[in-house]
């Protein structure tokens, strides 16, 4: 009975057990591969959370190299070198900036690449409440890195005119 001998019935099983593994189809718990869209969300949500736990190195990583960062202040269009000596001392004490996305909006540019994305997103922040970021992202070697970045306060239209009125107020003043 060849090689087989009296542990044919073990030996088919583990056969059996074994062909049936690699020939079963994925389980319901293996991740289906991601859309451009879904894989820009998972990045945003990186990001923030890099910043939450003031990991510079994470969050800057996720910048192009040419990237620009707009904060809320008319004075900072920070470029990736200017924001990371911005940020660097409170990250050093271990202090970040939590923002969570609401909802976002994210458009892959067409094309063949795929590689070009512009988004929008309602962020929750402990600190000021509701907020908005909005920016364009690139897909490299290294993934999707956010190359602008916009950081804003939405003002309720009907809140509008004295918030705007206390910036030109403001603006006045710190004109020589």
């Amino acid at each position: 009975m060849g090689t087989w001998g009296s542990n044919s019935m073990r030996d088919l099983t583990a056969f059996a057990a074994a062909l049936a593994l690699f020939a079963a189809p994925a389980s319901a718990t293996e991740i289906a591969p991601q859309s451009p869209e879904q894989q820009v969300a998972a990045m945003l949500d990186a990001f923030h959370a890099a910043a939450a736990r003031a990991d510079g190195e994470t969050y800057f990583d996720l910048f192009t190299p040419d990237g620009v960062f707009i904060g809320t202040d008319v004075t900072e269009r920070w470029t990736v070198p200017e924001f990371k000596a911005y940020a660097a001392p409170r990250f050093a004490e271990g202090k970040g900036w939590t923002y969570k996305a609401r909802n976002r909006h994210v458009t892959i540019a067409p094309g063949a690449c795929r590689c070009i994305a512009w988004f929008d997103e309602v962020l929750d922040s402990q600190s000021y409440g509701t907020a908005r970021g909005s920016g364009a992202l690139v897909k490299g070697e290294g993934g999707w890195k956010v190359s602008h970045y916009v950081l804003s306060f939405p003002i309720p239209n009907d809140l509008a005119d004295g918030f705007t009125a206390q910036i030109k107020a403001h603006e006045a003043k710190a004109k020589p």
